[in-house]
């Protein structure tokens, strides 16, 4: 379903799942709807764009109606520069399999969907005083489309009210340096306003680079400096997290193996000496797998036997990427990094937020997740 007027109400009648969408500019956006039925119970949950999650269940009863109110941060491509000479249209460097994402596009898109949705009125109104968070990174944040795969920049969405917006800039496959060489730092600071954030992890692939110059003392760190400076010049925050870690055991299958050498230690040194707050991802995903175990590990990642999906004809066994589950973990960690930060932004926490700790997560047969229509047994780039 799809609405020509930028903003405004609209009465829906909403029983199953599927799509709205309203074509807007660029900026964020304040969205309140009115979930529940007359006639029957219901529950629903909503999503933003490419899969963010914004309520994870809400259960009504017949005549129950309730209104969710949450931000949703829409861009397409395309920014403006101004200097001295004058203003000029650039546009972020998307790769191929961007092209399609329902982030990029013109609409701002709501995902109706759950085990009994019911939704009468959708309200989209423009907003101009939530905090914005802005993401960069690679496959472990991006806002990933399509089933089974997901990242925790997707999930994190679920735990602020509509004081904050999350911004997700990143993509699979990118480093600090193809992060900033696709303009996509550029497109942030002309979005953000003074006292916005920007929370920076990279590392998977940055590792992987071979170019003179390249490894974790060198040009990864000179290129989280740039991050620092211009984030700062522009009047935001940055906050840097530690890579996750993959799903590598050692000999004893008891103890993750450490893959990315001196990548998180030279992202502390930056740290300490720009004076950037951290959040210690590498630490807690450790503690997370290690808890989990090496078979139960796997719940945490897209391991699943072939056909699991449509058109997935080979088994998926991949150590890196997290599916639904770990991401949604995952998002719990850097929610408590940002606590232990002591941020202003928290007080737009929502109320059902209990806290966590990567030594006792959430089990995995108590999450429920509805999947979407878009569905690739590919993996994405990086590892």
């Amino acid at each position: 379903m799809t609405a020509n007027a930028q903003t405004g109400t609209y009465d829906v009648n909403i029983n199953s799942p599927q799509y709205f969408s309203v074509k807007v500019p660029d900026g964020n956006y304040k969205v309140t709807v009115t979930v529940g039925s007359k006639k029957r119970k219901a529950e629903t949950v909503l999503r933003a764009e490419s899969r963010r999650l914004m309520v994870e269940n809400a259960v009504t009863k017949r005549g129950q109606m309730t209104d969710y109110s949450f931000i949703v941060n829409k861009r397409s491509p395309r920014y403006v520069v101004v200097t001295d000479k004058g203003q000029r249209e650039e546009i972020v460097k998307l790769k191929d399999r961007e092209k399609a994402y329902l982030n990029w596009d013109d609409s701002l898109t709501i995902e109706i969907n759950g085990a009994a949705p019911a939704v009468s009125r959708i309200q989209i109104e423009r907003d101009t005083s939530a905090t914005t968070i802005f993401l960069c990174g690679n496959s472990t944040v991006v806002d990933q489309e399509s089933e089974p795969w997901a990242s925790w920049g997707q999930m994190i969405t679920r735990w602020f009210d509509s004081s904050v917006a999350i911004s997700n800039h990143a993509e699979s496959g990118l480093t600090a340096r193809t992060f900033i060489g696709g303009n996509r730092l550029e497109k942030i600071l002309t979005m953000m306003r003074p006292g916005d954030y920007v929370v920076c992890e990279f590392g998977h692939n940055d590792e992987k680079e071979k170019r003179p110059g390249d490894g974790a003392w060198y040009h990864y760190v000179y290129n989280l400096k740039i991050f620092v400076d211009k984030v700062r010049q522009a009047g935001g925050n940055i906050i840097f997290c530690t890579p996750t870690q993959r799903r590598f055991w050692q000999d004893d299958n008891k103890h993750i193996k450490d893959t990315h050498g001196d990548f998180p230690a030279a992202m502390l040194s930056v740290a300490e000496r720009e004076n950037v707050p951290v959040i210690d991802l590498n630490g807690m995903t450790r503690t997370f797998f290690e808890t989990l175990g090496y078979e139960d590990s796997k719940k945490a990642l897209v391991h699943y036997p072939a056909n699991t999906y449509p058109g997935q004809d080979k088994p998926l066994a991949d150590n890196t990427h997290f599916n639904t589950y770990g991401a949604y973990e995952v998002a719990k960690m850097v929610v408590k990094g940002l606590q232990e930060l002591k941020l202003p932004f928290l007080k737009g926490l929502r109320p059902d937020w209990t806290g966590f700790d990567p030594a006792h997560p959430d089990a995995h047969a108590d999450f429920k997740w509805y999947d979407a229509k878009s569905m690739d047994s590919k993996k994405p780039d990086g590892n």
